[in-house]
């Protein structure tokens, strides 16, 4: 069975552990512009909410790419072919939730890819406000119903 990632907006504390570990991981260096995991903060409503990709069933960024360089491996993460990676930038554009972005440093993609199956973002989240846990039929409810309010949160602020 695949895992996904899980957002507990509730426990997240802003401490953006995860945005320090992922640009660590990704590029072996402390930079959160370089991480794929971004902490929103939302005073007005006093909640800090982690962001990264949703691993879209049917991905926009996947679905506009004109080279095909984003794919789906057998798990359903959604992956970024940089040899075929042309940097139109499309894919940025694409995703709604704004969880893609350009490395000014080497100007490839940031997306997040799961680690490989071992997000690191989970892994070290203090509060637990990140989980990597099983995709069930509850789950990705919960992750559609976040995803909602999400949408909604944004388009009110």
């Amino acid at each position: 069975m695949s895992k996904i990632l899980m957002i507990s907006p509730k426990k997240c504390t802003g401490c953006r552990t995860c945005e320090i570990i992922c640009s660590y991981t990704k590029t072996k260096g402390f930079n959160p512009k370089n991480a794929a995991v971004t902490i929103h903060e939302y005073e007005e409503v006093g909640i800090a909410v982690p962001m990264m990709c949703m691993q879209c069933e049917d991905a926009a960024c996947q679905n506009i790419c004109p080279v095909s360089a984003i794919s789906k491996d057998e798990n359903g993460t959604t992956l970024i072919d940089y040899d075929k990676c042309i940097g139109c930038k499309m894919c940025v554009s694409a995703c709604p939730f704004g969880n893609m972005s350009i490395s000014l440093e080497n100007r490839k993609l940031i997306k997040c890819d799961l680690c490989g199956g071992a997000p690191m973002c989970a892994e070290f989240c203090p509060s637990g406000a990140i989980s990597y846990v099983e995709a069930t039929g509850l789950n990705i409810l919960k992750k559609k119903d976040l995803a909602r309010k999400f949408k909604e949160l944004t388009e009110e602020v």
